[in-house]
Formats: structure tokens, C-alpha cells, sequence
């Protein structure tokens, strides 16, 4: 039979669901722990919570905390709404449920909302989906295989900073236009969003549409006031860390196998990213896609002290619609011939060109490890390969803090940071 109880308190408006439901021949595809007693209408099984589980059902609108001590199921999309801040402990474990369209799960920090979810090293807080056994404790999963994408959305960050967009504010992409917690974009640059430290985000980017998935970190309009570091995205469908402009600083950024982009950056954010990693799997697409202005802010951002790590799939990096910012102290290996099928180069597309001639699109001390036999300006196109530098395997003197990641990542721990 399955039990349910209802609590509201001060602290809280979240309807909280308990069961001692266990699986019963689901059928469901990431059916853990399901239960055919009670049905959806489309005939889906529901799930049923262990004891120290809670199910979130509703948008969160009063200061609320989610502790180490239970394990926190999204059972939908979820805003933290203006006003409110969600405190989250460090080890936390936050998983969505599955769904697709506009039953994708996400976690939603609506602007004027905040975050508090500063994890540690030792204790990180870890997104992932329903299907993952992972325990509090525990790194990596000890089910779900690191390229496993789409089963839920992912962490999104709405914020009041400025945007170059075609209004002062726009709806975030992979949210409905009804869903007014979608907003992003404003006027104040240090706009504060919250704190996030130590976190890692997996298995998420579900589709909400033909060509259409959320971002493992979506951050839209965040102001400087945020505080971003050391966070991990792991095997998103989409994007691994989406930038829709703002004025946020990020420290320590990790994205491993994302389906399309590891960091993709656009609408003139105008912070900066300084130690991050991106190693790219079979689908990812591009390492680095950096996006221009879409409206009149003309605002660059920088990207500094990175070390990036190839797959016959990917590019290095496209800068297109008009892209500006500096780009420095980065380093590539691991990338196939671009003779081969047209991957493995460093682009510059659709005016970009004409922003790096005029000097508003900047690059200097890019390292590479090119293969046996391939020119360096077969790989940096359009004039880039006289800020770029051949060298041997493991003789780079540019690139990210590697150890930075090693004890708390699922990359860290799996021995995939190990270049």
C-alpha cells in the first residue's frame, strides 16, 4: 500500500511523499524502485521512495534546506522561487525522475532566487538521475555507465545581469514560455544568484523537443554577485556548461562526455572561466563553441588555463556570430586530422573572422599535440596558428590545474584525468 503524507511547515512548502512501495514488474525503462500499484494515464509506473527519500513535487517558495541525510528526487520541473534561497548540504544527493517534453525534470533557481549549495572536496553534492544506486559517500556511480545521457535535465541559474539578446530579458531555452520562472536577463552586473561549490551534475540533458535539450549547468543573465567553483558535468545529452551572457566568474569547471558542446558561451557573457577541463567523448561535437552577440551589448568574456582533451568526433573549438572575448594559456591534444573527415580543427566562422582581425577576438599561448604528420595550420584556421604552438605529448607548459579535480570528480576518481 502505498503512504503518503503531506507536511507544511515554516520552513517549507514542499509536498513531501513517502511509500513502502517496492518495484512490481515495472516496465519502465529506468524503473528503480517503481511501483505498478498506482499508474499515471499513460500507463507509466510511479515511484515509490525508499525511507530516506523525498520526492519535491512543488516549486519551492519558502527558504528551504536539503539534507545529507535523505536523498531528494525532482518529481518534475523545480523553481526556487524570487525571493527564496534553497540551502543544500555538502554530500547531498539530488536525483531526477525521468521525462521528456515538459515533463523533463530540471532544478530551476529563478531570478532573484538563490542557491546555497556549497559542497566540499570530501563531501561533494551530486545531481544525477533516479536510475543511479549512488549512496551518500559514495563518487562514482555504481551502475550507470559515464556516457549515459538524457535520462533527466539538469541545473539551471537564472539571473538579473545583462544579456545581448533582442529584449532586456528572454526565456531560457529548454523551459516552457508559460513558465514565467524561465526568465534571464536585467540591468544589474552584480546581480547575486547564491554559491555553488563542489558539485557535479550527471546523466542529465533530457529532450524537451526536436533538437532541443537542457544543459548539464544552464546559467542565464548570472551576475558577478554568484559564486561558481569546482563543479562537474558528466555525460549531459546537450551542452556541458551553457553561458547565456551575464557577468559570472567561474573557477574549477570540469565537463566530460557531453553529447554536443563541452562549454558553449553566448549574448556577450562577460565573465570569466579560469581552470577547466573539457574532455571530450565519442558525441561531443565541439570542445569549445563560443557564440557573439545576438542584440547591441557588445561585451567579450575570457577563458583562461584550460586543458582539453580530444575524440575522433570533435573540434577543438568554432568561434562564430561575431564572437569576441580572449582566449589564453589553453591547451589541446588528443584531436584526429581534419583531413580525415573534417573534425579536430579551431575555427573561425560567420564574422568571426572580421572580430579577430579588429582585434575584439583574442588568443595567445595555445598549446597543441598535433598527430604524426599534420600541419599546425591545417588545425587553427584563418590566421589562428600564430598564437598556437606545436608540442610533444605531456610537454605542455599551459593548461589547467589538473589536481584541482582528482579527489572529487567522477573523472578524478575513475582515473580519467590522468594526462
Amino acid at each position: 500500500m502505498k503512504k503518503t503524507l503531506t507536511l507544511v511547515a515554516a520552513a517549507s512548502a514542499l509536498t513531501l511523499s513517502f511509500s513502502s512501495c517496492q518495484k512490481k514488474g515495472c516496465t519502465d525503462p529506468t524503473a528503480l524502485n517503481y511501483s505498478e500499484s498506482a499508474k499515471k494515464d499513460d500507463g507509466s509506473c510511479v515511484y515509490a521512495p525508499a525511507e530516506n527519500e523525498v520526492v519535491v513535487t512543488e516549486n519551492v517558495t519558502a527558504n528551504t534546506t536539503w539534507t545529507a541525510d535523505k536523498i531528494w528526487i525532482l518529481g518534475s520541473r523545480i523553481a526556487v522561487t524570487s525571493g527564496v534561497t534553497l540551502t543544500i548540504e555538502p554530500g547531498t544527493i539530488i536525483k531526477g525522475q525521468a521525462g521528456t517534453g515538459a515533463n523533463a525534470t530540471a532544478l530551476i533557481i529563478a531570478r532573484g532566487a538563490k542557491i546555497n549549495a556549497v559542497g566540499t572536496a570530501a563531501a561533494p553534492i551530486i545531481f544525477t538521475s533516479i536510475a543511479d544506486e549512488i549512496q551518500p559517500g559514495q563518487i562514482a556511480s555504481p551502475n550507470l555507465d559515464p556516457t549515459l545521457s538524457g535520462l533527466w535535465g539538469g541545473l539551471m541559474i537564472m539571473g538579473n545581469a545583462p544579456i545581448s539578446a533582442d529584449a532586456a530579458s528572454v526565456q531560457i531555452e529548454g523551459i516552457p514560455a508559460s513558465d514565467p520562472n524561465g526568465l534571464y536577463g536585467g540591468s544589474d552586473a552584480a546581480d547575486n544568484s547564491g554559491v555553488v561549490k563542489f558539485i557535479s551534475i550527471r546523466h542529465g540533458g533530457a529532450n524537451i523537443g526536436e533538437g532541443n535539450e537542457i544543459n548539464g549547468l544552464t546559467l542565464g543573465g548570472v551576475g558577478n554577485g554568484t559564486v561558481i567553483e569546482n563543479v562537474e558535468v558528466v555525460a549531459n545529452q546537450d551542452d556541458g556548461i551553457e553561458f547565456f551572457g551575464g557577468t559570472v566568474n567561474v573557477t574549477n569547471a570540469l565537463v566530460w562526455n557531453a553529447g554536443d558542446d563541452g562549454i558553449d558561451t553566448d549574448q556577450a557573457w562577460a565573465g570569466t572561466l579560469n581552470n577547466f577541463v573539457v574532455v571530450c567523448g565519442g558525441q561531443t561535437d565541439h570542445a569549445l563553441e563560443i557564440d557573439g552577440p545576438e542584440g547591441s551589448l557588445l561585451a567579450g568574456h575570457t577563458l583562461t588555463n584550460g586543458t582539453v582533451k580530444g575524440n575522433d568526433a570533435s573540434e577543438l573549438g568554432d568561434f562564430r556570430s561575431s564572437a569576441r572575448g580572449d582566449f589564453n594559456n589553453i591547451y589541446f591534444f588528443g584531436f584526429p586530422d581534419p583531413a580525415t573527415d573534417g573534425r579536430g580543427d579551431f575555427s573561425l566562422s560567420s564574422g568571426s573572422d572580421v572580430t579577430f582581425a579588429a582585434g575584439d577576438l583574442t588568443f595567445s599561448n595555445l598549446q597543441v599535440t598535433l598527430p604524426t604528420g599534420v600541419a599546425l595550420t591545417a588545425v587553427f584556421k584563418a590566421g589562428t596558428d600564430v598564437h598556437a604552438t606545436d608540442v610533444a605529448a605531456g610537454a605542455n607548459t599551459v593548461g589547467a590545474n589538473v589536481s584541482a579535480f582528482t579527489s572529487w570528480t567522477w573523472a578524478g576518481v575513475s582515473g580519467n584525468l590522468a594526462f
